[in-house]
């Protein structure tokens, strides 16, 4: 290599550690509206209310920048269903560059009470199809994940038509109130981190 090929060859990208990647997980089209599974859309888009953004289809996506306290949230939608969520997530990391330690998805969990919400940094699957391929496409499970308790009211071998059924009316007041407290959670985790978000909400 010439001398003046080593003076202008760029350095890679650093990470971008004021941005901070939201993946709120579900299926898309309208017969999964309203549905269980579908509660990280729920919680996407009251967070781009409070933080007035708007949701543009995108790559893999659906996609919005909001600002909050001088970070930037890069929420994403995955338009590749539930099952393939990884590549959404794996292809926003590396195009915004990313650094994995500031993403949050934000998932649905059959083994948490109705409305318990609950930050980890790290962890397995616990059999949701979503966070198996995100680990599977980033080759690690060492990410923060948010987990919206569905509970467990259905007999015995339909997990499958309870996550996709809808809210019961009865439901649905627990779960929009809790809904709300998981934007607060979202706005905390970037800008107090995971650690001090945890002891705020874990225990509540």
């Amino acid at each position: 290599m010439c001398i003046f090929a080593k003076l202008f060859k760029r350095k890679p990208a650093e990470p971008d550690t004021m941005k901070y990647l939201i993946a709120c997980l579900g299926n898309i089209g309208a017969e999964y509206d309203g549905t269980r599974h579908n509660v990280g859309f729920m919680i996407a888009d009251r967070l781009a209310k409070d933080l007035e953004g708007s949701f543009t289809t995108d790559r893999l996506a659906q996609t919005s920048v909001m600002r909050f306290k001088g970070k930037t949230l890069l929420v994403i939608k995955p338009t590749t269903y539930m099952n393939l969520s990884g590549k959404a997530v794996q292809y926003w990391l590396r195009q915004e560059k990313i650094p994995m330690e500031n993403l949050l998805v934000v998932n649905d969990d059959i083994a948490l009470p109705l409305g318990t919400l609950r930050l980890k940094k790290q962890g397995a699957a616990g059999g949701h199809n979503g966070l198996t391929d995100i680990i599977e496409k980033l080759g690690s499970d060492a990410f923060c994940r948010l987990r919206f308790g569905l509970g467990d009211d259905f007999p015995r071998g339909r997990q499958v038509d309870f996550v996709l059924g809808k809210w019961k009316a009865s439901e649905l007041p627990i779960v929009e109130q809790r809904a709300d407290v998981a934007v607060e959670i979202i706005k905390s985790f970037v800008t107090q981190g995971a650690d001090r978000t945890m002891n705020q909400y874990n225990n509540k």
